[in-house]
Parts: C-alpha cells; structure tokens; sequence
C-alpha cells in the first residue's frame, strides 16, 4: 500500500528521514483501520507525536479515534485537520461524532449549518444519515423517515452510498413501527450492496423467519463431537455390563463348585446323594429356559438325576462366557 500522493505532498515540509518514519505509520493506519482498528491507534498516536503540524496526519488519528470509539480525541483531531486545511468534507464526521458523546441536538444543528452546501453529493448523503441517526436517538423516528427520503433515496441507480441509504431507511421504518414497508427496502438494500458493508441479507432473513447458518464456525464442530462423543457412550457402557455379567457368572460357578465339594464331605460321611435338592434349585436360578416355581425333572435314578443338574447348572454359566451379549 502506497501512500496517497496528497498526503506525501504534505509530508514534504518534513525532513526526508522524519517523512519516511511518518508515512510509514500513516501506511499502516490506512492498511489497519478496518480489520485491527486498535493497533491503526497506536500507528496513528506515534505518526501525531512525530508530525501533529501536518493535516493529514490529524486527520488519519482522528479516524482512528473514531472508529474505536474515542469519539473526543477524533473531534479534537478532525477540527485541527479541518482549521489547517479549511475543507467541509469532515462535517459529516464531526456531527456524527457529536451523536456519538451523547449530544445528538449539536449534530442535528450542523446538518442545517451553511458547511453542508459545500459537500459533494457523497458528503451530503452521509450528512442525511447523520442527521436521520440523530433524530432517531432523540426519539423522533417519523422525523428520520421523513429526514431519509430524497432523491439519492428514490433512485434506481446504485452509488457506493445506496445500500448504506436504504438501509437506514429501513432502519428508520422498523423503529417507526412500519415492519412491512422495511421489509422491501431490505430487500432493495441487500441488492446494492455488493461489497457487504451492511448486514441487509441478514436482516431480510430474519423478517422472514429464516436462520442462516455458518458451515465454517468453530462451534459447530464441537456441537457435532459432542454428538459423536455421546454416540460412542453407550457401547462402552455396554462392554462394561457385560463384563460385569461374566464376573457375576464367574462367582456363581465358584458358588457351585463350593456347593458340590460340602455336599460331596456330606455323602461320605451319612451316605446319602447330596445332588438331589442342588440340582432342582440350581436348574431354576441359572437356566435361562425354566422359572421358578417349576416341577423338578422326575427321578430315575440318583445317579441320572445327577447328570442334570450338573447340566442344568452348568449349561448358563457356559453361555455366559461364550455369548457376553446374553448377559
């Protein structure tokens, strides 16, 4: 980025050294102003204290100041830069910057001042909506309806200044309570504007119950992990209940084997079968095919009614181990 020719005939009342060093921070005001507003500050606050007797160095710290909302020092810096040069193309700007200290009435007042007939038709549509943005914070909204229309506003043709115009125009008409006529002059707005300064399609959307979504916002992304994470919860829970249910089996057979080894000392000892009554209480608390409350197996034999239970008990326990699912 070069600077303007202009401001590098101003420059040549410095010192070539002292010149390059201010052009340099002026370069980086212009080149920082609309994406790092704050650091276009600091450049401008460092080209002020090396040149605060050159115009257009007042005039880039006045912009500065203003768009972050210093709104005093840029007053300060716009009517220095104006008294050296004796140009009306700030009017626009310092009445704006009186709306912006809370003064709306001053700005109101310089829209009717004589310097206004000396703006260009761009100056004087920026004192229009200064004017109409007045109004507005002083509550008058059907005056900055009124204040907005003009022919720049009824013109079909596109200038750099008409979607800013119709925007405001619809602005105005919402706070004036006529939401339905707004809704075509955003409309109108958001086709002019070509280069995106205003947030027209975005309002038209709105009107119209619409919700735009950015594919690209970081927010989204998390959203959908999240998804995903809770996706993934459940089968490790389930992994965790079933090897809980293979524990829970593990002890049952231990449970038995304890069973058979007391009721095996017992038989030795009276002579009596001990796998009668285990076998018909182990088939109904393990098998999965047999409920409690059931009639035992009918007894041929000690010796065979032994080899079903063993079967009844051991056949869940089987399963268990080889199908953790049926756990």
């Amino acid at each position: 980025m070069e600077i303007d020719a202009d401001v590098r005939q101003e420059l040549k009342s410095l010192p070539k050294t002292l010149a390059d060093d201010v052009a340099r921070n002026l370069v980086m005001v212009a080149r920082l102003l609309d994406s790092e507003p704050e650091q276009a500050y600091d450049y401008s606050r460092v080209a002020l204290r090396l040149a605060s007797r050159v115009a257009a160095v007042r005039e880039a710290a006045g912009f500065a100041s203003y768009v972050t909302e210093r709104y005093s020092e840029a007053l300060t810096e716009f009517r220095a830069a104006r008294r050296m040069t004796g140009r009306a193309d700030l009017w626009p700007v310092m009445a704006d910057c009186e709306r912006g200290l809370g003064r709306p009435e001053r700005a109101l007042a310089m829209a009717g001042e004589p310097e206004v007939k000396q703006l260009d038709k761009a100056g004087q549509v920026e004192m229009r909506l200064v004017a109409a943005g007045a109004r507005s914070d002083m509550g008058q909204f059907d005056a900055a309806v009124v204040t907005l229309q003009s022919p720049e506003l009824a013109s079909s043709s596109v200038q750099p200044w008409t979607a800013r115009l119709r925007y405001a125009y619809a602005e105005a008409l919402i706070a004036a309570g006529r939401a339905d006529e707004a809704r075509d002059w955003f409309s109108k707005a958001a086709d002019a504007d070509q280069e995106g300064v205003t947030n027209a399609a975005e309002r038209l959307a709105e009107i119209d119950g619409l919700e735009f979504v950015d594919a690209l916002d970081p927010e989204m992304d998390e959203d959908d992990d999240a998804v995903e994470g809770g996706a993934d919860a459940a089968p490790v829970e389930g992994a965790v209940d079933a090897e809980d249910d293979l524990d829970e089996a593990d002890d049952l057979d231990e449970a038995d084997d304890s069973e058979d080894d007391e009721d095996d000392e017992a038989e030795a000892s009276d002579g009596t079968s001990a796998d009668e009554e285990p076998a018909d209480r182990g088939a109904f608390l393990n098998s999965p095919f047999r409920e409690p409350g059931t009639d035992a197996a009918p007894a041929e034999g000690k010796a065979e009614a032994g080899e079903k239970a063993g079967d009844a008990a051991g056949e869940p326990a089987d399963r268990g181990q080889d199908d953790p699912a049926q756990g």
